[in-house]
């Protein structure tokens, strides 16, 4: 069986179920929580962009709960290694007492770049969903597709697209006015 094979990749849905809280009751998974746990990553992006960050946004969830959540804090922190991604996992890492995160799903509102999907690889998550696609830097599927090939160490499976029209027009709008102020990213 080839690495490809191995990748179990689950087609975007357009369903949506509303939830209450932020615990999604055994039985109730899938679709409408992937939905539920994506609009709490578009939360967090909302809150990067409005300390002037490029807006992702990502949670970290296990067993129905929130164990983790990030936003990119490149520009803040002064820190290269501080994307969305990366501060959910080390939450996470933090809550579970341990680096490895079996069982866990990160759900980011940009498709990871090489160092994000490294990290989830090495943090042995279960599940990766992401919305909007990164033609210039996404990793899982845009550029270099880490996750198939060549084949690695673990497995993750991943969804995208998951209300990639919202994730991708938050960044489409951020840069948009970025370069209407005629500057760029910092740094």
């Amino acid at each position: 069986m080839s690495g490809v094979d191995k990748v179990r990749r689950v087609d975007k849905a357009s369903v949506f179920c509303e939830r209450s809280t932020g615990i999604v009751r055994s039985g109730e998974c899938g679709v409408g929580s992937d939905i539920y746990w994506m609009q709490k990553a578009l939360t967090l992006a909302q809150s990067a962009e409005s300390s002037d960050e490029v807006p992702v946004g990502a949670v970290l969830v296990f067993e129905n709960r929130c164990i983790g959540e990030g936003k990119n804090q490149m520009i803040s922190e002064k820190d290269p290694t501080a994307h969305a991604e990366i501060v959910a996992l080390r939450m996470g890492g933090i809550v579970l007492g341990n680096y490895r995160l079996p069982g866990t799903t990160l759900y980011v509102t940009l498709e990871p770049c090489m160092m994000c999907v490294g990290a989830t690889l090495h943090a042995r998550i279960q599940r990766l969903v992401f919305g909007a696609w990164d033609p210039k830097r996404g990793a899982v599927e845009s550029t270099c597709q880490l996750l198939r090939s060549p084949p690695p160490y673990h497995f993750i499976e991943y969804t995208g697209g998951i209300l990639a029209e919202e994730c991708g027009q938050m960044l489409k709008d951020f840069f948009r006015a970025l370069r209407g102020k005629g500057e760029g990213i910092r740094g």
